[in-house]
């Protein structure tokens, strides 16, 4: 309680600072005393921490940790392939379950307060008459806004309730594609597929990364990206301690390349779709609009309205990031705002099949004409004929001579005529010759000795003969 109360007058200070600080003491020194406490208290990294303090306000910070403590009311929804809400309803309250409609927003969902009967294991669940399923993971699917005999792609469906939405929503119509990288989770997505009707639908098993090679010309495509999961903590408390930097820039990664792979896997040509919605289960800017922002620099999309009318709005500057104008049509979602779990929607409409090429800086060339690369001036030295007797030069000869080809080309202007440089030539080697007249001349080497009985050679002049010493 003592850390309780010193974060509640450290927060109320930091809000008025210049009238109730103590003096002696920076506001440096107070916003890491309450860092200190805040992740002492919540049980949270001083990483994970730190984050929240850059992405809340002070007057919303603690109402978030606070929210992360509690569990989100549980809902349903409604399968009405099946049935109906209120039959449903009525249905689940003669069995003593106490719940209301979820909100004005959503026409299938119900919030249950308390049950006296298991409410995953009722007749009418088994029937497959409703789905478990979190509020804000309807919120991209109402987002998407799947039309009857469209191709849709879920490019990570696991556990399935977004995908049999989508398929209630197009009333088993049209194909659908569940995809998912991992094995194991399909066999949750099938189970509730059979038990909820489900079918227009097809189960694949494929890295979402590579899927535009697999398959596309898709009228929509939903990405609920692999993420940090930090706006579920109140499901899984371990990632308060369990997430650091490289983690989180881990997943931004392959959201960015799972986000790219489902903007290729659209056809921007479809005369019903063409939409792309991106969705995560964190609250962190690096997972999100980060993400979003690099999709709509590399690819020819761009951002259109959600259609969710709640929800606070997708931020355009975050510290020292700026980001594209457009993201204030992305919605967040906050457990202490809207009592769901902390969630993330965009919704991309993409515009051209084609993809955008990297600009490329172009090197000036000094002279016009000459190749400005080494692939480029290669043919040219491989053209030139050699003369007759000499072999072909390998890799390395025509690099020299390529650059002795270069060189010449880049000096022809400055060149004297051919004449003069012959001249010249010829007055260098006459200096050289009679220095060389003026040098030492090195002794002529002896001759060798002759074999035994052989002829003898002839003395040298102006030298005495040495005569052979007799031995005693």
């Amino acid at each position: 309680m003592l850390i309780h109360q010193r974060i509640k007058d450290n927060i109320e200070v930091l809000q008025n600072f210049s009238t109730k600080r103590e003096v002696g003491h920076s506001r440096q020194e107070y916003l890491m005393l309450l860092r200190q406490d805040l992740a002492s208290y919540y049980s949270y990294s001083d990483f994970l921490i730190g984050k929240m303090m850059e992405l809340f306000p002070l007057s919303e910070l603690v109402d978030f940790l606070e929210s992360n403590e509690v569990s989100r009311p549980v809902t349903l929804r409604t399968n009405t392939l099946k049935t109906r809400r209120r039959d449903l309803a009525q249905a689940l309250i003669n069995r003593g379950v106490n719940l209301d409609p979820l909100g004005k927003w959503s026409k299938t969902g119900l919030v249950v307060y308390d049950s006296s009967v298991p409410i995953g294991a009722t007749p009418e669940y088994l029937a497959g008459h409703y789905m478990l399923q979190g509020a804000s993971s309807l919120l991209p699917v109402m987002a998407l806004a799947p039309q009857e005999n469209e191709r849709i792609l879920d490019m990570c469906c696991a556990p399935g309730g977004k995908t049999s939405y989508i398929a209630q929503l197009m009333k088993n119509t049209g194909e659908i594609l569940a995809n998912d990288s991992n094995a194991e989770r399909l066999h949750s997505v099938v189970g509730n597929l059979h038990r909820l009707g489900v079918t227009n639908t097809v189960v694949s098993h494929c890295d979402g990364r590579q899927f535009p090679k697999v398959l596309g010309g898709f009228d929509r495509v939903l990405l609920d990206a692999p993420c940090s999961g930090t706006g579920v903590i109140s499901k899984d408390p371990s990632v308060k301690t369990n997430k650091d930097e490289k983690d989180i820039l881990r997943c931004a990664h392959l959201q960015k390349e799972l986000i790219l792979s489902a903007i290729d896997s659209v056809n921007a040509a479809s005369e019903t779709g063409g939409y792309i919605v991106y969705c995560t289960c964190s609250v962190m800017v690096e997972e999100n609009e980060w993400v979003v922002d690099y999709a709509l620099k590399k690819r020819n999309v761009r951002l259109v309205p959600t259609g969710l009318d709640f929800g606070k709005e997708g931020f355009v500057r975050f510290k020292e990031r700026r980001f594209h104008p457009s993201l204030k049509s992305a919605r967040r979602f906050y457990p202490h705002t809207h009592n769901m779990d902390g969630f993330f929607v965009a919704k991309l409409k993409k515009f051209s099949n084609t993809i955008p090429k990297a600009p490329q800086d172009k090197e000036p060339t000094e002279e016009p004409g000459l190749p400005s690369t080494k692939e480029e001036s290669a043919p040219v030295a491989a053209a030139v004929p050699l003369p007759a007797g000499k072999k072909p030069k390998g890799p390395k000869g025509v690099k020299e001579q390529t650059a002795k080809q270069a060189f010449s080309a880049s000096t022809a202007a400055n060149t004297p005529p051919q004449r003069e440089l012959k001249a010249n030539k010829r007055k260098k080697w006459a200096l050289a010759a009679q220095r060389s007249s003026f040098q030492k001349r090195p002794r002529p080497s002896k001759a060798a000795r002759p074999s035994p009985g052989g002829p003898r050679a002839q003395p040298a002049p102006g030298k005495k003969r040495r005569m052979p010493r007799s031995r005693p």
